[in-house]
């Protein structure tokens, strides 16, 4: 008899979280994706994960709401312009004003809630250790001292249950997450990673999350499937 693992998938709606929910399913996991409306400026990824959600089939998809922007403190959250056309060493040079204080903390303590509700074990996340902007808490140091919380925190760790945080995509580069999702099916024109996009939703070209995933196609050798606004840098 197969037993079914359920995994709960933190889908933003861009290309990272895309990805690692498609490698979830093709590990055989039954997926529920949760999307989280924490008063992001781009909220139009909202829109992005409930696309990706039915295309891959998650066996259902969740908009958890927490207002981030009453605490504040980066660009996403608070009336800060977003840094644009930064290199890319500049990019992993230091904390950028676009890191959202405790963000993933609150994202993963979410997705451990509605884990233990659907008595899952497992959850998934697009944390990365290399095209991660500085951000702190996408390290693996941050993923396993989590694992190690959940299991003191829930009523179900303290009752045995072994909480796992997959992090597939932790020592890829863009490209190659780039690669892996086109490997597993993932149609990239249907994501969204800007920070800054316009009212009408197109990519501004200039932001990080703009400059990662450009570069990323191009060493990629993959089209670029994003829409970006007529006044994005080209090339």
């Amino acid at each position: 008899m197969t037993t079914v693992r359920t995994a709960v998938v933190l889908l933003s709606g861009g290309l990272d979280s895309a990805t690692c929910l498609a490698w979830a399913r093709t590990h055989g996991f039954v997926c529920h994706t949760l999307a989280v409306d924490y008063g992001q400026r781009h909220r139009v990824e909202l829109d992005a994960a409930r696309r990706v959600a039915a295309v891959l089939d998650a066996a259902s998809h969740r908009e958890v709401k927490t207002d981030l922007r009453s605490i504040g403190g980066s660009a996403l959250t608070a009336a800060v312009d977003v840094p644009k056309e930064r290199t890319a060493a500049e990019i992993g040079s230091d904390i950028p004003i676009t890191y959202v204080p405790a963000r993933n903390t609150v994202f993963l303590a979410l997705a451990l809630g509605l884990a233990e509700t659907l008595v899952a074990a497992d959850l998934v996340a697009g944390m990365n250790a290399l095209d991660y902007s500085g951000y702190p808490d996408c390290r693996p140091e941050f993923v396993r001292a989590f694992e190690s919380l959940a299991r003191v925190a829930t009523r179900a760790g303290v009752g045995g249950t072994e909480y796992r945080i997959h992090t597939p995509l932790m020592s890829l580069d863009k490209a190659a997450m780039i690669r892996l999702g086109i490997s597993l099916g993932v149609d990239f024109g249907l994501t969204h990673s800007c920070y800054d996009p316009a009212p009408d939703g197109a990519a501004c070209g200039g932001c990080d999350a703009c400059v990662l995933r450009r570069n990323g196609f191009l060493a990629a050798g993959i089209a670029d499937p994003t829409r970006y606004a007529l006044t994005a840098r080209s090339g």
